[in-house]
């Protein structure tokens, strides 16, 4: 029984102490007057009487009821009723407004209300002061509460003949039962009767319809998010301008929590003056009026809902976790069923009559049932995973939260996560998880009703049934007896508030209230207490748990037959059958991803231990250590499934002996797992452990049948098992019945069961946190989380972090003891703080736990010991038998620097590495070792998976091309060991990630590092592979820094000294080619491997190297071997001016080649001869050309042969404007012949000139503009303003659009703009397009004002500089080869970072500036390109105008010429851009080549018939430009090619043996060999200018990029690539028949060119093996395919088709024909297997090939087909006698006049020759006889015989015509050769 109230209290109006305008409350009487003891009286009542302040009020309201919530220090909740009415005021000053007044009138208010005239009358001035009635009580009986306040109130007013000290006193003395559901009817004197009824169960709240209004209020959507809110912690604010619906929403949210208990602040009527409280950091649920409503806008945490506007408002930064899918859609359908069941009919064509919709309080009900099932649905199975920690004297419960959620499905729950995590959920499970109490609803629902809810789940009428029946008994519990006697309460009459004749309330008397409570207390204390004994029973656990949403999780879910594999392998490994164990081991590995696999490997393994302990060989624990690791790797630290937990007993049981005493245990090899140092895994293990133990005390020794590893949360298998909690459930049950001393004991048993397993956990956790290598120690245990020790945070250490521990971590002995203690220490100090922790939660007496931090530290020294011992005796262990180091095959001249080291190849994201897409299988991870050597980094090993087969991958990159490498720590694919490793990508797109074997020392690993590093960046440019190649002959002088000690630049042959001599002369009989400029020796070229002679170069400082008359004897040496360059050659081709012409100043010619540069004085990077306009002198240029970046002034580089327009280059313009440019140059040149003028004025001037006399060089405009040099109006502008005037830009020179190129080539939009207006003058007319374009950086050319003569004219483009460039590449680079296996497979990720690149984007407008270009040169006009420096843009626009507007650069002579002179000539940065030497490491790697070749490879994709040479041929080029193999594409300009000697030694004549080391030469050697180069699909037209589409659709990801080779590694070194040539029969090792040549190939891993060429390669190929088999010398491929394009040419003609068989260009329209026509895909032609230096005679020249080509190529395979007659000159069936002893047999026969051969086939049909007669070896053809065999039938006649120089030949054709026919034939074609 309890008090019904515990205090009665008056308070009214009082004025503020401070004497502010607001008053204060004040109590003026309160009942009892002394506390209760068991309940002192609250604070603070006086605020919340009048929650919005106390205020007076000008006119008298009507009384209002409302129920504040008070929460005390011990969290029990005080229910404070209160009755407010409104008294008058009365004013005893004229001012009432007056703070004194009121002041005094509250003290005539207080002295004494006895004075106050009752009668006074209402003033218009009158004011009210609230007075308040408050009931404090610790029972919610709200309604009772309000009749009892209505009482005392209404016989205040009303006046009746009641005593109020006895009604009062009365109230405070009544009491009513707490629960039980019993009624009770109460008077309290005054004629009134009411009835209490108490709720059946106390633990259900009581909701009355505050939930259901709380729905009404703010909807269904609104409701669960605030559901959510509350239970994840969230801090929660009503709004209402009413209190009692305030006080209803926060009642109704509580009871929805319901069985969870909010333990936070809850306040559902806060008042004004605590506004405050809203900004504490705690979770809330608080109600205030929405009156001060602004005050909580700046609120930026808090959740807002406003029950009168019926909205919640969540701010932007808190998140609340919804519920988990299918549960959140499942509430929301039940919840709209129940508030709006009319929607379900809505719909019907035949409503049913209106059906009647629940009464509130019933609505009420199913609200909250609906939420009760929610709760059973989410915490369905939760005593399964209780641990009962401690049974007596209170039990102690634990909640295993990873594995509810593991075994739920829901780990990933953020909503869940945070519920088990919160307060709520902690107080259910110390309240709920005791297994011996009495029971209520939510108990039955989640143990009984679990299987019904998930069988109701798709029904909604079953569901909606079951919500009512269960708010049936919530509504029984509530409402007990339903036919109770109405109350029966006096109420006051209606607007009673408003009658005048109130008296005031008046002071009862303490002393009868006092008198009343007391005798009631007296009477209590005699009466025995009524205490309802509680039907206490064994709470049930219900079914096992079940996911919450059976989810198939892809490739893991586990079927039987995984799980049959893992079984047979671990019995395969005790059984010692390890071959058949190490076939299973890989689909083990792989089925180990799933859980299901994961729990049988720890079942099985179990099986295998007796007695704790199983003892293995070597193999046998290696085994098992993998698989363990295997399961472990995937376990978070949660370890929510139990596998961890489950192979605990595990690693301490496995052992092996490593020698006598000394045994290793399986924990020193499964260490790397965050789950060991997560401190919660630790304690649930812990707990989970006690349980088993605590369990078993109780048990009967016959009862426990339970293995002490029964796994958390798994159900029993038989019935009659007993868990822990019904154990505990029964000893609670016993306990109050058994003896102090027996309950004594007990305690101390348990007590003891708990500190021995914490002393065997203190040792668990030593094994599995003390690394077995001390010395390692503090690495390792960064990265497995414990190293932030302090705050034991279990957050993996970031690879980078771990790297740079690694790198600081020094092992020196001086370290080494401080170290391990450190480690110890850190452990320690972990295990201390899991042994305080458990031991306080689970009771354990203080002097234990003192023992306990006693023994700890020593635990962990001892187990240091031992493992030391363990230590040293594994490294003596014999190494596992490793794969056997394959070496790789290595170029001639290359040496290996650094031996293998053993290192694991994983996969990098590209696809096909691990059998992605292209199929095939996982060739990564792959095991084998890393070679360095002077040329390459190269990779060779197999793939770890043995599914594979033997099949070796090779992955390699030449050291230059390396271009970043990183540290990383990674598991090795195996073993699952975290180990160092080292990332290095390339810009040859291949990239090593490795993870170095645990063999390979970190020292080997930095030597490694070190020695790469040396080789990738060399001190000087003579370190390098082509340089160093064969080191023998190691040109370089002697260096002035200590050179390298290493081998390859050891020595220097000195007999070349000797042959110095005789190799110059010698060089000049044989070739003229190629002469060096010699400096001193006055024309004597210095010899090629020797620089000793000419070191007097070195010193020649720059300025020096001017014309000087020193030098003058020597020029025209230099003159002969300039000559000779490819620029030359190519200027005179192009009729640029020969060198005699420019001699003997012919006049004719426009332009001449000057040698001015010979000495490489006024242009460093330029060549040697430049083309410039025969008007200017030589001493001109030298002022023109400062003017320019660089000193590149423009020079011309190129001229159509059709339009005689020219192509220009040059640097771009000095300084930021044209203008300011030639203001900064002001000092006098001594070179200048201008006396009278500042460099500034005649370097401009000369410009201009030079300028015009370009312009006047083109024959179109030299009449026009003859006359009118730039001089004639110069003067006009020779003031203060720039000289550069003249260079206009017209008011069309905006930027370059997307439609420039059609802009400047349509004319009408050309047309003269007039100067100012006037008419333009007739001298000046001239046709409309400008003479010169010139194309500039927008930048440059700002400020420069536009010329009057219209005869130049500006095109200003924006250009990306080299730096984006190389940022875009590395974008490119990563997005090609990511480095990671790419988090969402599929291609979208590739081309959104190939996007980002912006790679493609360079592409389009580099091809879009240069088909500008082109259609400007073919339209007539010349143009100047003068971008950035002049030698990178610049370089790739010129070349690619040249390539797209001549045929001749689109040959491979041709192209060829085009890089020399344009890249190499004009001196674009090689070896800057590659960052080839130690200088050049900081500026990184700029692929301007490359892009130039990929603007080629798009080029050619559209137009495939154009060019002579493959896509092969470009990325061979690609690749070889930054291999550093060639001598070819080092240095940056021919000048310093000169200075080392190189330029004129490409084409020296020591070839012999020597590995070649110009590129070109390579090439040529190897186009004679194999069509590798060519493009069969060759046949161009002569005139064409191609224009290619620029748009970024139409381009396409160069292959080069994507493509790899995993069989070779890169297939450009061709020695490497091709092999030996293999016969199938060896391929076949195991015995397969050697006579198939069928083999599998695999896309990412064979060269596909290479094993299926296309068909004329094959064919190609196929006739040199014929003529091999024939010991013929074979002819080379080159003179028979000219050969067979001639033949079918003329075939051709006669068939009377003419020219126009070229049937494939007809078709096609001829701006784009070949766009469709791609006979050869593949980038090697063909696999012709030739030693390189067998063949030293010269290829077929070009032009026979160019006349060849002139006929398409459609008819190319009917060559070699069977059906077609043409190339068949005669065929038929002969009889054909076999060789000595063979039988005669019919073959068809074919005699070919082309081949010159009679050739047979077994049949017509037939497709494969089965021999061949060269009619060249043939000397006769004679009538044959019969012989033995010979066709019975034919006539003798019919025989002859063909008689070579090798065997006669027997024929027998079917008839004699056919025979003579056949003699005849073969007779015409002898005598035709």
């Amino acid at each position: 029984m309890a008090r019904l109230a515990d205090y009665f209290v008056l308070v009214a109006f009082g004025p503020h102490p401070r004497g502010s305008g607001e008053g204060q409350g004040q109590i003026l009487q309160r009942f009892p007057e002394k506390d209760w003891e068991d309940n002192p009286f609250p604070q603070g009542i006086e605020l919340f009487c009048q929650p919005s302040g106390w205020q007076l009020c000008p006119e008298r309201n009507p009384p209002t009821f409302f129920v504040a919530v008070l929460t005390d220090i011990n969290s029990e909740r005080h229910y404070c009723a209160c009755l407010t009415f409104w008294e008058p005021v009365e004013s005893t000053q004229e001012v009432v407004c007056n703070e004194d007044s009121t002041e005094k009138e509250e003290e005539a208010d207080e002295g004494g209300q006895a004075r106050l005239s009752s009668t006074a009358p209402a003033q218009p001035s009158q004011l009210f002061a609230p007075k308040t009635l408050v009931l404090v009580s610790r029972l919610d009986h709200t309604e009772v509460f309000r009749n009892s306040l209505g009482l005392i109130y209404a016989i205040h007013v009303e006046g009746l003949n009641v005593c109020l000290e006895n009604v009062i006193g009365n109230l405070l003395t009544c009491t009513v039962p707490l629960a039980g559901g019993s009624q009770r009817t109460i008077s309290l004197g005054a004629g009134d009767r009411q009835v209490i009824q108490t709720p059946l169960v106390d633990s259900l709240p009581v909701s009355r319809c505050s939930v259901a209004l709380l729905f009404r209020q703010l909807g269904i959507t609104n409701v669960l998010s605030l559901f959510c809110a509350a239970l994840t912690e969230h801090k929660v604010l009503f709004l209402s301008r009413s209190y009692q619906r305030l006080a209803d929403a926060c009642r109704g949210l509580l009871a929805l929590l319901f069985p969870l208990r909010y333990s936070f602040t809850y306040v559902p009527i806060l008042p004004a003056q605590l506004l405050e409280v809203l900004s504490t950091p705690t979770p809330f649920i608080i109600g205030v009026n929405a009156a001060f409503q602004a005050e909580t806008q700046e609120l930026l945490d808090v959740i807002i809902a406003d029950l009168d506007g019926g909205t919640v408002t969540v701010p932007e930064c808190v998140h609340i976790p919804p519920l988990p899918e299918p549960l959140q859609s499942q509430t929301h359908n039940v919840l709209s069923m129940v508030l709006d069941p009319e929607l379900e009919l809505a719909d019907l064509a035949f409503p049913p009559p209106t059906t009647s919709a629940s009464s509130l309080k019933m609505q009420d009900k199913e609200l909250r049932a609906v939420f009760l099932r929610l709760f059973a649905q989410l915490l369905q199975g939760y005593r399964w995973c209780l641990h009962i920690v401690r049974i007596h004297p209170e039990p102690v419960i634990r909640f295993h939260k990873a594995a509810f959620l593991g075994q739920r499905g829901l780990v990933e729950d953020d909503f869940l996560m945070k519920v088990l995590e919160g307060m709520a959920f902690a107080g259910f499970v110390s309240e709920r998880g005791v297994p011996y109490r009495s029971t209520d609803l939510f108990d039955e629902l989640v143990a009984h009703e679990v299987a019904r809810m998930r069988a109701d789940e798709n029904h909604p009428h079953r569901v909606l049934r079951h919500v009512q029946e269960l708010a049936e008994q919530l509504y029984k519990n509530e409402n007990p007896y339903p036919a109770v006697a109405m109350h029966k309460v006096q109420r006051p009459g209606e607007a009673s508030h408003l009658r005048r004749t109130h008296r005031p309330f008046p002071r009862l008397d303490e002393g009868t209230v006092q008198w009343i409570v007391d005798q009631a207390a007296a009477k209590m204390q005699g009466a025995p207490p009524a205490v309802k004994a509680e039907r206490k029973t064994t709470v049930p656990s219900g079914p096992p748990m079940t996911a919450i949403l059976e989810r198939c999780s892809g490739p893991h879910i586990n079927s039987a037959r995984r799980l049959e594999v893992v079984r047979n392998c671990i019995s395969y490994v005790f059984e010692g059958k390890m071959l058949e164990a190490k076939k299973l081991l890989p689909a083990v590995l792989r089925a180990l991803k799933g859980r299901a696999a994961r729990r049988c490997l720890a079942r099985e393994l179990h099986l295998h231990v007796q007695q704790n302990r199983a003892v293995l060989d070597h193999q046998q624990f290696d085994f098992v250590v993998r698989m363990m690791n295997c399961c472990l790797q995937d376990c978070t630290s949660l370890d929510e499934h139990g596998i961890a937990a489950a192979l605990l007993p595990l690693v301490t049981a496995f052992c092996r002996k490593l020698s006598p005493g000394v045994t290793q245990f399986a924990y020193s090899c499964v260490q790397e797992h965050v789950v060991w140092s997560t401190p919660q895994f630790w304690e649930a293990m812990f707990y989970g452990d006690v349980q088993t133990h605590i369990r078993a005390l109780y048990l009967d020794p016959s009862d426990d049948r339970v293995s002490p590893s029964q796994e958390v949360g798994e159900a029993q298998s038989q019935d009659d098992e007993r868990s822990a909690l019904d154990v505990a459930s029964e000893q609670r049950r016993l306990w109050p019945t058994l003896s102090q001393e027996k309950q004594q004991e007990l305690v101390q048993k348990e007590e003891s069961t708990v500190f021995s397993q914490a002393i065997h956990y203190a040792n668990r956790m030593s094994y599995l946190l003390l690394p077995l290598d001390s010395s390692k120690s503090r690495l390792l245990r960064e990265r497995a989380g414990l190293g932030d020790l302090e705050s034991a945070s279990n957050s993996l250490v970031t690879n980078s972090m771990a790297g740079s521990v690694a790198e600081s971590y020094d092992t020196e002995s001086g370290f080494e003891d401080a170290e391990t203690c450190d480690v110890a220490g850190a452990v320690v100090r972990f295990i201390n703080r899991f042994v305080d922790k458990v031991c306080t939660e689970s009771g354990v007496t203080s002097d234990h736990l003192k023992g306990l931090h006693v023994m700890v530290p020593d635990i962990v020294q001892m187990h240091i010991e031992t493992l030391e011992a363990v230590h040293r005796e594994s490294k003596r262990l014999p190494p596992i038998q490793k794969p056997k180091l394959l070496r790789p095959r290595l170029l001639p001249g290359e040496e290996c620097v650094l031996d293998g080291l053993r290192v694991y190849l994983l996969p990098d994201g590209r696809e096909e590495g691990v059998g992605g897409s292209g199929g095939g299988p996982a060739l990564l991870p792959a095991e084998g070792a890393v070679f360095l050597t002077t040329y390459r980094v190269i990779f060779t090993g197999m793939p770890t998976d043995p599914l594979v087969g033997e099949q070796v991958v090779v992955r390699s990159f030449p050291v230059a091309a390396l271009t970043k490498e990183k540290r990383i720590s990674v598991q090795t694919p195996v073993d699952q060991l975290l180990q160092d490793g080292l990332q290095l990508r390339s810009c040859t797109f291949q990239l090593l990630k490795m993870a170095f074997d645990e063999e390979v020392g970190s020292d080997s690993a930095e030597l490694f590092r070190k020695q790469l590093h040396k080789l990738r960046y060399p001190p000087d440019i003579r370190g390098t592979f082509a340089f160093t190649l064969g080191s023998a002959h190691t040109p370089g002088r002697p260096p002035r820094v200590a050179k390298d000690k290493g081998p390859s630049l050891r020595t220097f042959s000195r007999n070349l000294v000797k042959n110095a001599k005789k190799t110059i002369g010698r060089q000049y009989v044989t070739r003229k080619k190629y002469n060096p400029p010699s400096w001193e020796h006055r024309g004597q070229p210095p010899p090629e491997d020797q620089e000793d002679e000419i070191s007097v170069s070195e010193e020649l400082e720059p300025s020096t190297l001017t014309p000087s008359s020193a030098l003058k004897p020597s020029d025209r040496m230099t003159m002969s071997s300039l000559v000779e360059r490819a620029c030359c050659r190519d200027y005179q081709r192009l009729g640029l001016g020969t060198l005699s012409s420019s001699l003997s100043r012919a006049k004719s010619e426009p332009f001449r080649i000057s040698p001015v540069n010979r000495m490489y004085a006024i242009c460093r990077s330029y060549p040697g001869l430049l083309i410039v306009p025969q008007s200017i002198q030589d001493n001109a240029l030298q002022r023109v050309s400062r003017c320019y970046r660089q000193n590149r002034f423009p020079v011309v580089c190129w001229r159509s042969g059709r339009s005689k327009a020219v192509l220009l280059r040059s640097g771009g313009l000095h300084g930021k404007g044209v203008v300011g440019l030639f203001k900064a140059q002001n000092t006098p040149s001594p070179a200048s012949p201008f006396s009278g003028q500042t460099q500034a004025d005649s370097s401009s001037l000369e410009q201009e000139k030079y300028l015009q006399a370009v312009v006047s060089a083109m024959p179109r405009y030299a009449d026009s503009s003859g006359r009118n040099t730039l001089s004639s109006f110069s003067s006009a502008h020779m003031g203060g303003h720039g000289k550069w005037s003249s260079v206009r830009a017209s008011g069309r020179s905006s930027g370059l659009g997307a439609d420039v190129g059609s802009r400047l080539a349509s004319r009408d939009l050309l047309s003269t703009p007039h100067t100012n207006g006037a008419p333009p003058d007739s001298g000046f007319l001239r046709p409309q397009r400008a003479a010169l374009y010139i194309i500039g950086d927008k930048a440059q050319l700002k400020g420069v004002r536009p010329d009057p003569l219209q005869q130049w004219e500006l095109v200003p483009i924006e250009v990306f500089e080299a730096r984006q460039v190389k940022a875009s590449f590395k974008k490119l680079l990563k997005a090609c080869v990511p480095g990671c296996p790419a988090t969402e497979p599929g291609p979208a990720s590739f081309l959104r970072s190939l996007e980002d690149s912006e790679w493609l984007i360079q592409i389009h407008k580099l091809l879009q500036i240069s088909v500008l270009v082109v259609e400007l040169l073919d339209s007539g006009s010349s143009v100047l390109v003068s971008l950035e420096d002049g030698w990178d843009i610049t370089t790739q626009v010129v070349s690619l105008v040249q390539l797209l507007s001549d045929p001749f650069y689109r040959t491979l002579e041709g192209f060829r010429l085009l890089v020399e002179k344009e890249w190499l000539s004009f001196g674009h940065r090689f070896s800057h851009r590659g960052a080839h030497t130690l200088a050049g490491q900081s500026s990184g790697f700029t692929p301007v080549f490359l892009q130039f070749l990929d603007c080629v490879h798009q080029v050619h994709l559209q137009f495939p018939m154009e060019f002579e040479f493959s896509q092969f041929y470009l990325k061979f080029l690609g690749y070889h430009h930054a291999s550093r193999r060639f001598r070819t594409f080092l240095l940056d300009s021919d000048y310093e090619r000169i200075e080392l000697g190189l330029l004129y030694e490409e084409k020296g004549e020591r070839r012999g043996q020597l590995a070649c080391r110009s590129v070109w030469e390579y090439v040529d050697r190897l186009s004679k060999r194999t069509p590798m180069f060519y493009n069969y699909t060759y046949a161009p037209e002569d005139t064409e200018v191609l224009r290619p589409y620029s748009n970024v659709s139409n381009l396409k990801v160069w292959d080069f990029y994507t493509e790899e080779t995993l069989a070779e590694g890169p297939p450009y070194d061709w020695e490497l690539a091709q092999g030996p040539p293999e016969p199938p029969e060896e391929e076949r090792p195991d015995g397969g028949a050697p006579q198939s040549r069928r083999r599998v190939v695999w896309p990412c891993y064979d060269s596909r060119p290479r094993v299926q060429p296309d068909a004329i390669s094959r064919l190609l190929e196929e006739l040199q093996r014929l003529e091999t088999e024939l010991g013929r010398p074979s002819e080379r491929w080159k003179d028979t395919w000219d050969r067979v394009k001639a033949v079918q040419r003329l075939e051709g003609r006669q068939d009377g088709r003419g020219t126009s068989s070229s049937l494939l260009v007809s078709a096609v329209p001829h701006h784009r024909r070949s766009l469709g026509v791609y006979l050869q895909e593949g980038p090697v032609g063909s696999t012709l297997s030739l030693s390189l230096d067998s063949d030293q005679s010269s290829g077929s020249t070009t032009s026979s090939s160019r006349q060849a080509a002139r006929r398409s190529t459609s008819t190319l395979y009917s060559q070699f087909q069977t059906a077609e007659s043409e190339n068949r000159s005669y065929e038929g069936t002969l009889y054909k006698k076999g060789a000595f002893m063979k039988p005669w047999k019919a073959r068809w026969f074919v005699l070919d006049k082309t081949k010159h051969q009679l050739r047979y086939y077994d049949h017509r049909v037939d497709t494969e020759c089965k021999g061949v007669i060269d009619l060249a070896e043939v000397e006769a053809v004679a009538p044959g006889t019969p012989t033995i065999g010979a066709p019975k039938t034919v006539d003798e006649k019919a025989f002859f015989d063909v008689k070579t120089t090798r065997r006669v030949y027997n024929f027998c054709a079917q008839d004699v015509p056919s025979a003579q026919q056949w003699v005849d034939r073969i007779q015409s074609c002898l005598s035709d050769a």
